[in-house]
């Protein structure tokens, strides 16, 4: 499909650059393909009114680390001033990194992150390069290990916020909590699974007394999500792959679940693509433990998923494709443009939907 049906006028005052508080008081536009009304105005914490008992709630417990870290290279010529994204982990020691100034390393060169640490015993926090590779991929060997390399990483490093937040403010304390969901435990994600922010310990239990089911799944989301679709034509892109799991508890659960008429209710599209992978043809969801590059364009047939919450997404991304397959795109086009025009906040840090298939 052709790239350019799936862009809209966006005001750049529409993207949030903070969450509300609490987070369940965010708006949420339920949008029902068949239903009447098509498109409802409400809020997060009428979830559980929203949903029926025996439906199952899949949240991504992925934790996003602080990857983005500032340096400087060292002992080649004039210092150069270095940004770092680390996107995927190779071991003890190793990260493969995004990297802007990526044109000016080399082999061999030195990167220095930070000077003094708050544990005295990490000095600087330094690293090779070891390789490059495309678009500014950058391999980077550190000097520290493991749990050492963890810490040093933590006291240095700033919440990667999406470019469109993070080109109009820095990272700052707050990020550090505002950019985490309340499930958050696995670590390994550079960015957030954004539906899951606007959960509280308090709407969670209202949906238990609803009868909904609560299962957690994980996919470390990477630095991916944030590149936008340069292709004229959707068959022309590839996806950035990402590691995720489904245990073999969770996938019994939800096959449980279904069977006896519950809904699955994928929470955040990271959730989505991780469960339509780990699904077969006829909807069985299956233990999974691996990574995953599916692309979700309209004409995917959905195996696993019956309904959708997710944030509000940008013009031309792959996460507007994906919803436009779920609820069809001339839906999702009348949501969005109801979405801008009544000042519903974008992406990250802005309101929500509850999506119903289109066959719903």
């Amino acid at each position: 499909m052709r790239t350019d049906l799936f862009d809209f006028e966006l005001p750049p005052d529409r993207i949030a650059l903070r969450p509300v508080s609490p987070r369940d008081s965010a708006r949420l536009l339920v949008v029902r393909p068949s239903g009447a009304p098509e498109l409802d105005d409400r809020v997060v914490r009428d979830l559980p009114t929203l949903l029926r008992p025996g439906d199952q709630l899949v949240v991504n417990d992925t934790k996003v680390i602080p990857a983005q870290l500032f340096g400087r290279r060292l002992g080649r010529g004039a210092e150069v001033a270095i940004e770092a994204t680390l996107i995927e982990r190779l071991d003890g020691s190793r990260w493969r990194a995004l990297v802007k100034g990526a044109k000016k390393l080399a082999a061999g060169d030195t990167v220095r992150f930070g000077d003094e640490g708050k544990v005295c015993f990490l000095g600087q926090l330094d690293a090779t390069v070891e390789d490059k590779g495309e678009a500014g991929e950058v391999t980077l060997s550190f000097a520290f290990h493991g749990p050492v390399l963890d810490q040093a990483i933590a006291e240095r490093g700033a919440m990667p916020l999406p470019p469109y937040i993070a080109g109009r403010r820095p990272a700052d304390e707050q990020d550090r909590s505002d950019y985490q969901t309340l499930f958050a435990r696995e670590e390994g994600a550079v960015a957030a699974p954004t539906a899951g922010l606007h959960f509280t310990d308090d709407l969670l239990a209202r949906l238990a007394a609803a009868g909904v089911g609560l299962h957690r799944v994980t996919l470390h989301v990477g630095a991916g999500t944030f590149l936008p679709v340069k292709a004229e034509d959707t068959a022309e892109h590839r996806m950035h792959a990402e590691r995720g799991q489904v245990s073999e508890a969770t996938a019994a659960a939800l096959n449980a679940a279904r069977r006896a008429g519950g809904r699955i209710v994928a929470v955040g599209s990271t959730s989505m693509r991780l469960l339509e992978s780990a699904a077969d043809d006829d909807g069985t969801i299956r233990p999974f433990a691996g990574e995953t590059a599916i692309f979700i364009t309209p004409g995917y047939r959905f195996r696993a998923i019956d309904v959708m919450m997710t944030n509000f997404h940008l013009p031309r991304s792959t996460l507007f494709m994906l919803v436009s397959a779920f609820s069809g795109l001339d839906t999702m086009r009348r949501a969005y443009a109801h979405a801008v025009a009544t000042g519903y906040r974008f992406y990250s840090y802005g309101d929500a939907t509850l999506l119903f298939r289109e066959t719903t």
